[in-house]
């Protein structure tokens, strides 16, 4: 089998590219964990550490169906994929978030 012969999946024929992030830019976020009483606070502190001076009042929390996990959504100003990367890590790393989309 050549290398011609092999293809990216992820470009497949008549695909249309995910356009690029032009920063800054208003970038929304939804960080989801197990539900808990201070899973806003936690959440909302350390967007704050990466993005001082996001609007605090825009923050919106949502429950699960099952009512075990919620969601955390934010909007921040992202400067670039460096600045979201360091906010990922952190949020991870508090052992308490599952997901960040």
């Amino acid at each position: 089998m050549s290398d011609n012969s092999l293809r990216d999946l992820r470009q497949a024929p008549g695909a249309v590219a995910r356009p690029k992030v032009e920063f800054p830019c208003d970038y929304p976020l939804k960080i989801v964990g197990d539900a808990a009483d201070d899973f806003r606070e936690t959440v909302v502190t350390i967007v704050e550490t990466h993005a001082p001076g996001f609007d605090r009042t825009s923050v919106e929390v949502v429950d699960s169906r099952n009512g075990r996990f919620q969601s955390v959504r934010v909007t921040i100003t992202a400067e670039g994929e460096a600045h979201l990367q360091r906010l990922f890590t952190a949020l991870k790393a508090t052992g308490r978030v599952h997901m960040v989309v």
